[in-house]
């Protein structure tokens, strides 16, 4: 199967995307090692990210597809609710998947998440409302929830 790369900068560092002919499979952040061969695909995939760093966008509508555990997808499946400019808890997506004990297991798969932003991990927060790891860097989940919370702000104007 052929694969196709392309980078765009973005106001929280440079961007890899991955995808084939049918999916985007990867949104990476500092991955360098990649010859650029962009395709429809990720020329739509860098477009719907460029319009969610504008603050015009709050939906992707990109055809993804996840590649891990059978454990892990159904984690990032249950991140895919969690709406734009909001928040919600490790321990609250544990129960969505009826698995209330795996806060722990949760969080690591949150970390293997290899379709950062369009799969929004970075709404995923301790308990205590304190921000905790992300595969990009607190600094990173911090600049994407403010953001959000901006962007979401003036839509309810």
């Amino acid at each position: 199967m052929t694969m196709f790369y392309d980078k765009m900068n973005s106001p929280i560092g440079t961007l890899t995307l991955e995808a084939d002919d049918h999916h985007v499979l990867k949104i990476l952040f500092d991955w360098n090692d990649v010859d650029i061969r962009p395709n429809a695909l990720t020329d739509r995939c860098k477009r719907q990210l460029q319009e969610y760093f504008a603050g015009t966008r709050t939906e992707f509508d990109l055809p993804i597809r996840f590649s891990g555990t059978a454990f892990q997808e159904e984690v990032w499946h249950a991140l895919l609710p969690v709406p734009f400019g909001e928040t919600s808890t490790y321990g609250a997506q544990a129960k969505r998947i009826r698995k209330p004990k795996a806060v722990r297991a949760v969080g690591a798969a949150n970390g293997q998440n290899k379709l950062n932003i369009v799969v929004p991990c970075h709404r995923i927060i301790g308990a205590s409302g304190k921000l905790t790891g992300y595969g990009g860097g607190i600094h990173r989940k911090k600049w994407l929830l403010e953001h959000e919370q901006q962007v979401a702000g003036n839509f309810l104007l």
